[in-house]
């Protein structure tokens, strides 16, 4: 019963590391989620890129 006592409440109510936890889980995850978008986004890119390089290096090797 001691957990309920007005002193004891007191110092949970006071305590915030879970909130501090909480916010860099967030902060972690949005920046996951942001890395993941640019790498996708490069990626796409750059499959492009070299399909384009490998199109015009297999029709000049045709050429010769």
């Amino acid at each position: 019963m001691s957990l309920f006592t007005r002193p004891a409440w007191r110092r949970l109510k006071r305590d915030d590391r879970g909130a501090t936890a909480v916010e860099y889980g967030l902060l972690a995850a949005l920046i996951a989620v942001v890395l993941i978008a640019a790498l996708t986004s490069i990626g796409t890119t750059l499959s492009g890129t070299f399909n384009t390089i490998a199109t015009r290096l297999s029709s000049a090797s045709a050429g010769n």
